[in-house]
């Protein structure tokens, strides 16, 4: 499809930096894994034993890093939670756990911004999370990490500060699912594609933030990413 063919422009295709390359890694979707990490969901009060489930953001939700995010409407409390982001390079239905890396392009670092009021508000209601997951700016990424030059990390420290006081902390080491688990539990609700990143859970220590605040956060052979968050468009 060209421009010419299109009868309103085409929208950009957002895509995120790749560390050591010229080229950019162009992103299709976002996938969000809910509840992966067992102090976060002691924290929330959930269930700890539940299995995993996904939600969605959407592509043009992703903010670079360095980037000012405005603070998002319909909100009063605006919550962190930064993710180890794996990146796809190819995909499928149904992956086998044992075959999911083979899949895995790299690895970078995201925060899952939340509007965590109207997120509780929605399950309250048994209504979607969409409203309280899903808006602009609600996916800061750092660039990407080949694995083809650091591997596939399974260990390593995961942080978060604001305005340089530590916030969230823990490690890879405490995914309740893993890695592989998740692109084989994902893989069998949708057809996974190059392109497609997912964004593996957050540690204990999700806070409010305010206009002003300033993130700084990482994962131990990953990479760092920061943002501030200003004030409203």
């Amino acid at each position: 499809m060209n421009a010419a063919s299109t009868v309103i422009p085409l929208p950009p295709q957002p895509s995120l930096p790749v560390v050591g390359e010229s080229g950019t890694y162009p992103v299709r979707r976002i996938w969000c894994v809910g509840r992966n990490y067992l102090e976060h969901i002691r924290e929330m009060g959930n269930d700890e034993r539940a299995p995993p489930f996904f939600f969605g953001k959407h592509a043009d939700m992703l903010v670079p890093d360095g980037a000012t995010i405005p603070y998002p409407p319909l909100t009063k409390d605006l919550h962190h939670e930064v993710e180890l982001v794996v990146a796809m390079k190819s995909g499928g239905l149904n992956i086998p756990a044992d075959k999911a890396l083979e899949h895995v392009y790299g690895y970078a670092v995201g925060i899952d911004l939340t509007r965590r009021d109207l997120q509780i508000a929605s399950r309250k209601k048994e209504r979607p999370w969409e409203i309280g997951k899903s808006f602009d700016y609600s996916a800061p990424c750092s660039a990407i990490q080949p694995a083809a030059k650091i591997g596939h990390p399974t260990a390593g420290k995961i942080w978060l500060t604001v305005n340089g006081k530590e916030a969230q902390k823990g490690d890879l080491t405490e995914l309740i699912w893993n890695v592989p688990e998740i692109i084989w539990q994902l893989s069998q609700q949708v057809k996974l594609a190059a392109g497609d990143i997912i964004m593996t859970g957050t540690p204990a220590g999700v806070s409010q933030l305010q206009v002003g605040d300033k993130l700084e956060c990482g994962v131990d052979g990953v990479g760092k990413l920061a943002v501030t968050i200003g004030k409203p468009e």
